[in-house]
């Protein structure tokens, strides 16, 4: 079994690094609000370490899972005096491509490897632990790490050389966007059409239509509840980067434009912590 450290226990941190724990593997957990990390340690009975550079100290593998790139810079700032040379750091953090590349670079130079390895199944996947994980870095590394992934990730994936992972984190974000699109476009119609929305999901829910969007969030969309899953807020940040990658290669991206735009009046309507489906609330009710 492995000695981990898990750096940011959010919604997803918080039972990806229990899943840890119940697989036999040697864990210490950090947060930036360490009550945080005392109500896992609480849980689990044991952990909760003060310090960043106490989580880090003799570990095969650093987990990192934390907002945005400028947090997973400031966290490699501080860990890196710390790290082992051999020692593999693993971020899921949804960052930057180039910032996985920069990462993996400071890292090499240390002797400590890197995998970017962002995550998709939401809140629910991380509590069963059966996350789809993008994975880029040396293949190498990646094949010795993946036995520990496999604590919590279901679909795991070598994709490349390091950004690779991030890269692909986009493409599942485009693609969630537009699905999302469709999805509060085809409920508005039914709505106004008079439709009742389980009626149409056992119409179409399963022919081509269907999608775990549709699955899991057409009722609730229906119902105007919006307060659990994947924050708006989180998903702009994550079409941002998507944007910005297109910009950079040459390509538009009008449909996840769009979307951005869209959810940009969600916040406006104070809906930033609440679900992407929330989408739907950018499209007015006739």
């Amino acid at each position: 079994m492995a000695k981990c450290a898990f750096l940011g226990l959010g919604v997803m941190g918080f039972p990806m690094a229990g899943h840890l724990r119940a697989n036999g593997h040697d864990v210490q957990v950090w947060n930036r609000t360490p009550s945080r990390a005392q109500e896992w340690e609480d849980i689990h009975g044991e952990g909760a370490a003060q310090t960043l550079e106490v989580a880090v100290e003799g570990c095969d593998y650093v987990m990192i899972c934390v907002g945005a790139d400028q947090d997973v810079f400031d966290i490699m700032d501080r860990t890196l005096p710390s790290l082992a040379p051999g020692t593999t750091v693993i971020d899921h953090t949804t960052a930057s491509p180039d910032c996985a590349r920069e990462v993996a670079k400071r890292l090499a130079d240390a002797g400590v490897d890197f995998i970017d390895a962002p995550i998709s199944g939401g809140q629910s996947g991380a509590e069963a632990g059966r996350l789809s994980i993008m994975c880029g870095g040396e293949r190498s590394v990646f094949d010795a790490a993946e036995p520990v992934l496999r604590s919590y990730g279901k679909t795991i994936t070598y994709l490349g050389a390091a950004g690779s992972g991030q890269t692909a984190k986009c493409v599942n974000q485009i693609c969630i966007a537009g699905t999302l699109q469709g999805l509060s476009e085809g409920l508005r119609f039914a709505q106004a059409a008079g439709l009742d929305p389980d009626a149409l999901l056992s119409a179409i829910g399963g022919g081509a239509a269907q999608s775990w969007q549709m699955d899991n969030r057409l009722l609730s969309m229906a119902a105007d509840e919006f307060d659990f899953g994947f924050a708006i807020d989180w998903m702009r940040k994550d079409l941002a980067i998507a944007l910005s990658e297109a910009e950079a290669m040459g390509l538009d991206l009008p449909v996840a434009a769009q979307v951005d735009a869209a959810y940009g009046k969600v916040q406006e309507m104070g809906g930033g912590r609440q679900d992407t489906s929330a989408l739907v609330r950018s499209l007015p009710k006739t």
